[in-house]
């Protein structure tokens, strides 16, 4: 198997990414971001961007930890790149955590949609469980509403599907190839001067078209 093409972003790259789409997000008037694994760190760069609409403070971040590509302990290979594990969720009652809240639920990238279909779909579920719980008059008082928000979308087709009724936020939409990020390079000093050879390779691959 021919290794793919990889794209190094840089700490600099991804920041400005979200600085750019901190406006769009804005507009959904979020109160809680909801960080899928390595999606904390572009959450916590956009906290810097947006406060919460009705207090003007700093919109908290919960995580959740799901695998699709991890070898975990007792997973098979087939399970490996196309089942969804936990392996970390939002405590005991997830639904309290979440009721009447605008949520932006975070990652880095989008690539077969199935880790975002998951995340989202379970996380209405805690919601409905926690509604049916209240009294039917408080019910619409404490309704949930869900966006999503990558640093980057691949163009491929995609296994999981979203509702349209959920917004959704892109940083850019690029390619089909292997992302590397700089929060999982060992030498950032190298992992920054891959990143300058591909924009120069981008940019030269313009040029001939």
């Amino acid at each position: 198997m021919a290794e793919p093409e990889h794209l190094h972003a840089t700490y600099n790259d991804i920041h400005n990414l979200i600085k750019a789409s901190a406006d769009k997000i804005a507009a959904f008037k979020p109160n809680l971001f909801v960080a899928i694994g390595s999606g904390f760190f572009p959450a916590r760069v956009l906290r810097t961007f947006l406060k919460d609409p009705s207090t003007n403070i700093n919109i908290p971040i919960q995580a959740i930890g799901l695998s699709l590509y991890e070898a975990l302990p007792g997973s098979t290979v087939e399970q490996i790149g196309s089942k969804v594990v936990r392996t970390q969720w939002l405590g005991p009652d997830p639904g309290k955590t979440l009721l009447g809240r605008r949520v932006v639920i975070v990652d880095e990238i989008d690539d077969t949609r199935k880790t975002l279909q998951y995340a989202l779909s379970e996380l209405r579920r805690d919601v409905e469980k926690e509604l049916q719980a209240l009294p039917e008059s408080k019910r619409e008082a404490n309704h949930t509403e869900f966006a999503i928000f990558v640093v980057h979308n691949k163009l491929k087709p995609k296994i999981g599907e979203l509702p349209p009724d959920v917004p959704y936020f892109v940083g850019a939409e690029v390619g089909d190839v292997w992302l590397d990020y700089p929060w999982e390079a060992a030498d950032i000093e190298e992992h920054d001067r891959l990143a300058a050879e591909d924009k120069t390779k981008l940019i030269g691959s313009s040029l001939k078209q």
